[in-house]
């Protein structure tokens, strides 16, 4: 059952959402050659819960850790660790946070260092599928109306689309309905409704779209050994369109990046 929100209920996820956000923007001041997973993953907790929430994913299903740290060929559920990274890796990091009895839940790729081109071009294909398909996400659509357009702009530069692996809805509980898959055909799932939360994560291999996972039983890679690359956003029904309750404006704050690319999913602009 897909449970819509108040506009209410929705304002405090938006407040949950932008504590990821920050904590995102956090990291990216941090992540560096050199640095561990898992030093940066004590940091996430602790800059979280300082901002009055608490961390959604540890303990979540047993997860051991606050952030899903995943580089290269690993696509997500990365477990972090005392592996410093490297020149030149790309890694997801997942977070999600808890507060006013509502998650946030969002993730970013970060590049490591000079990175090869061609993986370059993998994360700047995937974050653009991101916005594809929450422009789908509108009044009158349904579910795999998101999926085709990530997976048609995606597949079209060559690219794996991971059908394993889905977005989902995400309210009181972490994991709501719908899920949300970056693939299907157009005009099939269930139909959007005013009020929806969702968060849609394409997750986008180089190579094959097919998957493997550690014996550590979270850690999902790719099949051969290819880099994977990883966006999400939290992303309202209000009015019939999509409104972002996210930002990775934190981010590229961090690293001084200028972008417009959220403008168009925001009814009242964003004051950092």
């Amino acid at each position: 059952m897909i449970i819509q929100k108040t506009r209410e209920e929705i304002e405090l996820m938006r407040e949950s959402a932008l504590i990821v956000s920050k904590t995102l923007g956090m990291i990216a001041s941090e992540i560096k050659e050199g640095v561990t997973t898992l030093y940066l993953d004590k940091l996430a907790e602790e800059f979280i819960r300082d901002h009055g929430a608490v961390p959604s994913f540890l303990g979540l299903y047993d997860f051991p850790n606050s952030l899903c740290m995943s580089p290269n060929a690993q696509v997500v559920h990365g477990i972090p660790n005392n592996t410093p990274l490297k020149n030149g890796d790309v890694i997801s990091v997942d977070c999600g946070a808890f507060k006013n009895g509502f998650h946030g839940d969002h993730a970013y790729s970060f590049e490591i260092g000079e990175v090869a081109p061609e993986v370059k071009k993998l994360l700047r294909i995937t974050k653009e599928s991101l916005y594809v398909g929450i422009r789908e996400f509108k009044a009158g659509n349904r579910v795999e109306d998101v999926g085709n357009a990530i997976q048609k702009y995606t597949e079209a530069h060559g690219y794996g689309v991971v059908r394993e692996l889905v977005g989902h809805g995400v309210g009181q509980k972490m994991h709501e309905e719908p899920e949300m898959p970056n693939y299907g055909k157009r005009g099939r799932g269930k139909m959007f409704v005013e009020g929806m939360v969702v968060a849609i994560e394409p997750m986008i291999n180089m190579g094959t779209r097919n998957i493997k996972q550690l014996k550590d039983g979270w850690t999902i890679l790719t099949a051969d050994g290819k880099p994977s690359a990883h966006f999400e956003h939290d992303v309202a029904l209000i009015d019939g369109k999509p409104e972002l309750l996210s930002t990775f404006q934190y981010i590229y704050k961090a690293l001084g990046i200028e972008s417009n690319e959220e403008d168009e999913f925001r009814q009242i602009p964003l004051i950092l």
